[in-house]
């Protein structure tokens, strides 16, 4: 018997990564599943996996920036399989690289509009279907970036995926006494495309394993097991929580050496990057970055 069996649940962004690797599981573990994501071949691949596999899915080619995408994927799950248990707000973007003063506001609103916006607008929908069935897990998938740590250049990205953790909370206060628990995941360092494109070099990928206690990045399949966990009766008493997927650790913090490396081969990937953040001892973020103004080396501010 699957953790999951006779549920219904929407993952957003499923045609990659995270969110692939989570309808899939979701699907092993007994879910009908409704796949949402903005490329249609990726999602027909997905589905004839999941079908090969003895699953059910259904697919939803959309932006979740568009509000009709969150009603198509809702209106899915209830004419399909009878309503809505479980959602996965699991799709982002990245966006631009670059200081805040010389973030556009065309890239602002992108990474607003498709983490915050889109799981805004996705919550919307799918509260009023959960709400029918007596209850349900919403989970959204936000960052340590901007919560415990903050990586220059990322701007736009760390105030989108921190703004995640705030609708969360508000979600399991509002709805908690009506059956709706509401969490936050927030992964680590992820071996996928959006996680590559942040590490572009081998000593950029090799200060980011570094954060980590365990030395390496997470695979999807691994994040998508902590969201099984959310979505599952196992965390029937968990909601409105910020649940830490990073195993970032003052123990696995890098030495200055390391900073040093990474600041310049992020720097020389991205110039508009060249600093780096680890988390302090006491859980507190710790900026380094390499300020001519105050002379060579690294300096925490």
């Amino acid at each position: 018997m699957g953790r999951l069996d006779r549920k219904v649940a929407i993952v957003t962004g499923a045609s990659a990564g995270i969110g692939r690797a989570a309808a899939c599981l979701f699907a092993r573990e007994g879910a009908k599943v409704v796949a949402v994501a903005r490329r249609a071949h990726e999602l027909e691949l997905l589905a004839a996996c999941i079908r090969l596999e003895g699953g059910e899915i259904a697919i939803v080619a959309g932006d979740v920036r568009e509000a009709s995408t969150a009603k198509r994927a809702v209106e899915t799950a209830v004419r399909r399989y009878g309503g809505l248990d479980i959602a996965f707000n699991n799709a982002g973007a990245m966006g631009d690289s670059a200081p805040v003063h010389e973030t556009t506001p065309e890239a602002w609103r992108l990474a607003l509009d498709t983490n915050l916006t889109g799981a805004f607008l996705a919550a919307r929908q799918q509260i009023p279907a959960m709400l029918e069935r007596g209850g349900g897990s919403l989970i959204f998938t936000s960052t340590f970036v901007g919560h415990t740590a903050g990586f220059p250049g990322m701007g736009a990205y760390a105030a989108s995926k921190a703004g995640l953790i705030g609708l969360t909370q508000v979600i399991a206060a509002e709805y908690g006494a009506r059956g709706i628990r509401a969490n936050a995941l927030l992964p680590g360092g992820t071996d996928t495309e959006m996680g590559r494109a942040a590490a572009p070099t081998p000593e950029a990928r090799g200060f980011v394993e570094g954060l980590h206690a365990l030395k390496r990045l997470a695979r999807p399949e691994e994040i998508a097991q902590a969201a099984l966990f959310l979505a599952s009766d196992a965390a029937s008493f968990v909601t409105g929580s910020a649940m830490r997927g990073a195993g970032i650790v003052a123990a696995g913090k890098p030495g200055a050496r390391a900073l040093d490396r990474a600041v310049r081969c992020v720097g020389d990937a991205d110039p508009g990057r060249a600093g780096v953040v680890v988390v302090a001892p006491a859980g507190q973020p710790a900026v380094f970055s390499r300020d001519p103004g105050l002379g060579s080396g690294l300096h925490r501010r």
